[in-house]
């Protein structure tokens, strides 16, 4: 155990000192870190050995995710997002139901020893974008502040809309008809209500007690830099235990932040950016550690196939579907289609379907693992120069 904590810590500092350089290159620290991670596993250097039944890291998944989405919501350019909600309004209402409606088609029909519920899930799991992996494209200066934003705000939200649906399908396919049949909506508005009562009431009252002590100079330098993780943590678990969705309520929650701290939440912001993605680095070294070895003896080219339609045509039609009349060029539909990235929320999903060990789960899980794995490259490579040729083609043809 101390061992391959020492040699992560080792890692991440080498990794802190080339970092900008890094960034420059057609790479990016997930990549680099599930890289070592399959490195050390039996795939590699065999240094590790992953047990199966010790393979759960949904907790530290959780916690990660739930601070990035506080953070990139904190980040948010609230004038930029009021102006253009069309966008994830669009994506999140009609793009969400239509990707998880035509990946549970796709999936009946190409896996046919899936039940209907089953695919169900397949398709509600790989629906859930990553506000992770699409950081270096919501970052970026280039990048239309419409398109950031929009992007933004779907990878924030849309994981909480999905987790409603799972469950249903979980407890549709276990014939768990109480929880289940004719519950949904029931179901899907709790999680949103309590997500977002916990998001707002919890960082209202963060917030106000942050600028109260301020005037009283109580805050310490340090400690100043823990507010905001906890404050985030504590938005997500709190809404967990009472049934709502806790990444809803950590998304929600930053945005209230931003608004009531201001262009000062920056500084607050930064501490808490190195801890995410520190945590990050720690849940994609388990991935490529602990889980794609697990995951690697049921691959084959019929889920290849699958992960490569889901990142593909199953997310990009039901989007340009959803911006359809909204004004949007053709490049910016494509360029908001293809930076749909799966990662820790699809993994977190996974987690869920081991645990409630559904007929089909090993099948279930081997397609997310290639499916985020596939997403991790693909979009970490292309972040860079596909949101220099949109930029370049926004500056050319002029804004719609």
């Amino acid at each position: 155990m101390y061992a391959g904590l020492a040699g992560f810590a080792i890692l991440a500092f080498a990794y802190s000192l080339i970092a900008g350089k890094i960034q420059r290159l057609p790479l990016s620290a997930p990549i680099i870190f599930v890289g070592v991670g399959i490195a050390m596993s039996p795939l590699g250097l065999d240094w590790f050995s992953p047990q199966a039944a010790a393979v759960n890291g949904k907790p530290l998944i959780d916690v990660t995710l739930a601070l990035i989405l506080f953070i990139d919501a904190a980040n948010a350019n609230l004038g930029v997002l009021r102006r253009n909600l069309r966008l994830p309004v669009r994506m999140l209402v009609i793009g969400l139901p239509l990707t998880m409606a035509f990946g549970t088609l796709v999936a009946a029909a190409w896996f046919d020893v899936l039940s209907l519920y089953e695919a169900a899930v397949l398709g509600t799991m790989l629906a859930a974008t990553d506000a992770a992996l699409g950081k270096a494209v919501v970052t970026n200066p280039k990048v239309p502040d419409r398109l950031r934003e929009g992007l933004s705000a779907e990878s924030g939200l849309n994981d909480g809309l999905c987790v409603p649906f799972l469950l249903l399908f979980i407890a549709l396919e276990l014939g768990d008809t109480t929880q289940g049949d004719g519950l949904a909506w029931v179901l899907l508005s709790e999680e949103i209500g309590i997500g977002v009562a916990v998001g707002i009431g919890l960082t209202v009252i963060g917030a106000s007690l942050l600028k109260f002590a301020k005037k009283r100079e109580w805050l310490d330098g340090i400690w100043l830099q823990v507010s905001l993780p906890a404050l985030a943590i504590g938005c997500f678990a709190i809404a967990q235990s009472l049934h709502g969705s806790g990444y809803i309520a950590a998304f929600v929650g930053g945005l209230v932040f931003r608004g009531m701290i201001g262009d000062k939440v920056h500084h607050l912001v930064e501490p808490a950016e190195g801890i995410g993605e520190v945590l990050a680095l720690v849940a994609w070294v388990m991935f490529g550690l602990l889980i794609v070895p697990l995951a690697l003896p049921a691959m084959n080219l019929h889920i290849l196939l699958y992960a490569l339609l889901s990142l593909t045509i199953i997310r990009m039609i039901p989007i340009g579907l959803s911006l359809a009349g909204s004004g949007e060029r053709t490049a910016s539909k494509l360029f908001l289609g293809w930076f749909g990235p799966r990662g820790l929320a699809s993994l977190a999903f996974a987690a869920i379907v081991v645990s409630e060990q559904l007929p089909h789960t090993d099948l279930i899980v081997a397609v997310v693992v290639c499916t985020v794995g596939i997403s991790l490259v693909v979009h970490g490579i292309s972040a860079k120069p596909l949101s220099e040729r949109l930029a370049a083609s926004e500056q050319t043809r002029g804004k719609p």
